[in-house]
């Protein structure tokens, strides 16, 4: 059993209407049931706005349309959710909700506060152009989130990586992994050389006298960065040791140099092998 983890948030948007099943939504009752943890889920559709009030009768009709697939599709998504967690054993509340872009952000950054911790799919499409829901979740609901890629749909925890440059994200991270962390049989604590000066922060072996008080015993691995390259060198070393999970702190760096120069948190968010338990 997973503890501490009483309550789960698990959010479905980008797959509505995909023929993929959601990998969030799976690993999520995989967690609930391994946690015994309740669960709500939020199948949310974008509600479709026109610009203009005087857009053509026609183009009103097909907007409105499209609107009611969406809908539709939100509600597919809850019933099939219930019954997924019904057959599992699993306490779940499941909503469905058809909402302007804007008010799906507050909704799930609302519903993510009430809950110990978030459930969403890797979602490559939201993190272009306007901040999407994952950088919402991490900055605005003070929970840890896990971003689930496809095909990891069941909760396996033998082997974690913790990311560490010494920041105070990466320190919450850590924190809220802690359940996790207790769980595995293997942990190391990977600190990447190379991409920024860490000789002023907390050194990696220095963290692990303190989770060792936790019951967690830990590795620390020095990793070169190939040109800079931290999330290409966490990658790789996440498939060599078999990693099922790389835990890492969020936006080290401000948001706005994130999305102009890139940085480790958006590059691991586009191409995540295994699921990644993020905080900021």
């Amino acid at each position: 059993m997973i503890e501490n983890l009483r309550t789960i948030l698990i959010a479905l948007t980008e797959r509505l209407g995909d023929e993929t099943p959601s990998s969030a939504l799976a690993y999520g009752l995989s967690l609930a049931e391994r946690a015994q943890a309740r669960v709500t889920v939020q199948a949310v559709s974008v509600r479709l706005v026109l610009p203009h009030a005087w857009i053509s009768r026609f183009v009103g009709m097909v907007v409105a349309a499209e609107n009611r697939r969406l809908r539709e599709l939100a509600e597919e998504a809850a019933e099939q959710a219930r019954g997924d967690a019904e057959a599992a054993g699993i306490l779940c509340t499941a909503q469905a909700e058809h909402l302007s872009y804007d008010r799906l952000l507050a909704r799930f950054s609302g519903q993510a506060r009430l809950h110990d911790l978030a459930v969403i799919d890797a979602e490559p499409r939201m993190l272009t152009g306007d901040r999407g829901l994952i950088e919402t979740l991490l900055f605005e609901s003070g929970r840890p989130l896990i971003v689930v890629p496809p095909g990891c749909g069941t909760v396996a925890t033998r082997r974690i990586l913790v990311a560490w440059d010494g920041s105070a994200q990466a320190a919450r991270a850590l924190h809220e992994a802690l359940p996790f962390l207790r769980q595995a049989e293997r942990v190391e604590i990977v600190v990447v050389t190379g991409e920024k000066d860490l000789s002023h922060a907390v050194p990696g072996a220095e963290v692990a006298p303190g989770l060792a008080h936790h019951g967690v015993a830990v590795t620390v691995t020095d990793l070169p960065a190939r040109d800079g390259d931290v999330a290409g060198a966490l990658r790789r070393h996440a498939a060599a040791m078999e990693a099922d999970m790389i835990v890492m702190g969020a936006f080290v760096h401000s948001l706005l140099r994130e999305t102009v120069l890139g940085g480790v948190t958006q590059e691991m968010l586009r191409a995540c092998p295994v699921p990644l338990l993020m905080a900021h």
